[in-house]
Parts: structure tokens; C-alpha cells; sequence
């Protein structure tokens, strides 16, 4: 299968409430590679490289994310590759 490259911004209530170790914990589970980030504007946003699917898998989730967030927005973007990942980090 074809590997993709996408952004997500996740906006709400996503920073102080562990979204981003959630976010990698899932990430690895579904062998995706990249990264998670904290933004000065109080967003989130991930990086990340694998298949379709599993992208879109990760993307159901952060609608949900942790039990202490409470997600507003999701906004996915796929890109052209980027630089190549070999595990997925929190930045």
C-alpha cells in the first residue's frame, strides 16, 4: 500500500491534558510514523506517514482524544513527502 503523507491540526482544549502522549501511544499501535507538537496558538499538530487507512484511523481519533480534552476541530491535510520518519515522536 501506498504511503502517504499528511498534517493535522487539532484545535480545543488538546494542550495540558496529555493529548500528545495519547497521540503517540495510538500512533505507534498503528505503525505510523512522524510527529506530535504543541502550538503557541494552544493547538496540536501531528505529522505523520503510513497508509491511508491507518491515517484515517488516527485522524477518528483525535476527534475523541484523551479523556480530559475537549477536541473543537480536526483539519487534515495530505502533503506531498516530506522527510522520511522512523518512529513516531512527541515534540
Amino acid at each position: 500500500m501506498e504511503k502517504l503523507f499528511a498534517e493535522l491540526l487539532i484545535t480545543g482544549k488538546v494542550q495540558g491534558v496529555f493529548y500528545r502522549a495519547h497521540t503517540k501511544r495510538f500512533a505507534l499501535e498503528l505503525d505510523l510514523k512522524g510527529y506530535v507538537q504543541n502550538q503557541d496558538d494552544g493547538s496540536v499538530k501531528i505529522i505523520v506517514q503510513g497508509t491511508k487507512p491507518r491515517i484515517k484511523e488516527l485522524e477518528l481519533w483525535c476527534w475523541q482524544g484523551p479523556k480530559l480534552s475537549n477536541v473543537e476541530n480536526v483539519q487534515i491535510r495530505y502533503t506531498r513527502p516530506g522527510e522520511e520518519f522512523t518512529t513516531f515522536e512527541r515534540r
